[in-house]
């Protein structure tokens, strides 16, 4: 993808990002980068985390700041995102993209992989998002973006909790956004499809699952996460000011 669009409302803006070290965050990262921002992002993958800082460093683009964080553990998260603002200052994005897709058998489900895969899936969007409520208000506004997964749209099998967690995305969106309202500050889902991370091509993609994607999208070709992060870049940006509350999906026509 060549000469992508410039959004000036997100030059100098602070924004926050789960998951940031590889993937789709890491696409966010720089792509939030590329266009000026100061970005603030966690991750458990300090070395990839570190190395993706370097490179954006390397390309004169405002250096983003890494801590390494387990996103399980919600205090440790939420003093994160305390230490990042008075850093950074304020946020005025958050991205609450971190996530681990690890697919299981409803079978062999116990309560404890119930409970852990909650904890990663779900439980810290709701409380990130508390965490950087505060600061919104103060700004006046403020754009925040959770990501789902076209997983639950197309009853996909092999990952119950999973797709149990990205559903209720929809939900938590929707609320929030009637709820922080009336602060100026939107809410809305990005549910991407099938993207090819090295994450997905490593453990997923062989021949039967080209043929599949073939079959399913729309589209012809491969998502990629710059896709995603052209989205997320949009929702955030102020050329999507009354966009709020809403399921933006981007998977070239899957669901």
């Amino acid at each position: 993808m060549t000469d992508l669009a410039k959004f000036g409302s997100l030059r100098g803006k602070r924004v926050f990002i789960t998951g940031g070290g590889s993937g789709i965050g890491e696409a966010l990262v720089t792509a939030f980068a590329e266009q000026g921002a100061l970005v603030g992002f966690v991750d458990i993958a300090k070395n990839a985390s570190e190395a993706l800082v370097e490179r954006i460093a390397a390309a004169g683009h405002p250096v983003p700041e890494f801590r390494h964080c387990d996103i399980t553990d919600i205090p440790a998260l939420q003093a994160t995102v305390a230490e990042l603002a008075a850093k950074l200052g304020d946020f005025d994005v958050l991205v609450n993209n971190a996530a681990n897709d690890q697919r299981h058998d409803a079978e062999n489900v116990t309560l404890d992989y119930w409970n852990e895969r909650i904890a990663i899936n779900q439980r810290p969007m709701f409380f990130t998002a508390q965490a950087v409520l505060a600061g919104m208000k103060r700004k006046g506004g403020g754009s925040i973006i959770n990501v789902s997964s076209i997983s639950w749209h197309a009853k996909g099998a092999g990952y119950p909790v999973y797709a149990t967690t990205k559903a209720a995305v929809i939900g938590l969106t929707r609320s929030l956004a009637r709820d922080l309202g009336p602060h100026g500050i939107r809410v809305n889902t990005v549910t991407p499809g099938w993207v090819m991370t090295q994450r997905q091509i490593d453990l997923w993609v062989d021949d039967e699952a080209e043929a599949e994607i073939k079959r399913m999208q729309c589209l012809p070709g491969k998502l990629m996460p710059g896709h995603i992060a052209s989205m997320i870049l949009f929702l955030a940006a102020d050329d999507s000011a009354m966009c709020t509350a809403q399921e933006f999906i981007v998977d070239a026509g899957w669901v």
